[in-house]
This record gives structure tokens, sequence and C-alpha cells, in this order.
């Protein structure tokens, strides 16, 4: 996120870019304890009487195990990406 909005951010109007540098100081410290108590959080700022809006989710996810010189787990076949269309 704070690499989006710096790089956005000389792009924006004077008072976008006060709102995200602002968050990239202050707020970033607070989206980042909410992601670590699981919760998603969002980032807003108005440019050109535009909102825009970032909803930020946290991913609870486990490694995938060295499988080199061992089989899968049987479920883990029954995974498919998206159902076609």
């Amino acid at each position: 996120m704070a690499v989006t909005l710096q790089t956005i951010s000389p792009a924006l109007d004077s008072d976008a870019s006060t709102e995200a540098w602002e968050w990239m100081y202050d707020g970033r410290i607070d989206t980042r304890r909410t992601l670590l108590r699981a919760e998603p959080c969002t980032v807003s700022l108005t440019h050109a009487g535009t909102r825009i809006t970032w909803t930020i989710r946290p991913v609870v996810f486990l490694a995938l195990a060295r499988h080199q010189n061992a089989e899968l787990l049987s479920r883990a076949y029954d995974f498919s990406p998206h159902p076609a269309e």
C-alpha cells in the first residue's frame, strides 16, 4: 500500500497527496495493528472530487511443503483455481 501511494502521490492534487503522506507516516502503523488482529481495514483519499478507497484484508496461509521426494496430501489435488465459465 505504501509503495502504491508513494508511486501515485506526485500525480495527486495537493490535498490527496497530503492525505497519502499522512497515512504513510501515521496511518500505516494503525493499519498494521489492524491486520495483525486479522481484521480488514481501508485507506481512502479524495482526488479531484473522486473518492479512492483501498480495502486491505489479512491473508492467512500455510507454507507449501517441499514435495520433491514426497507425495502431496490427497486433498492437494482437489483444488481447482476457478470453475469454467
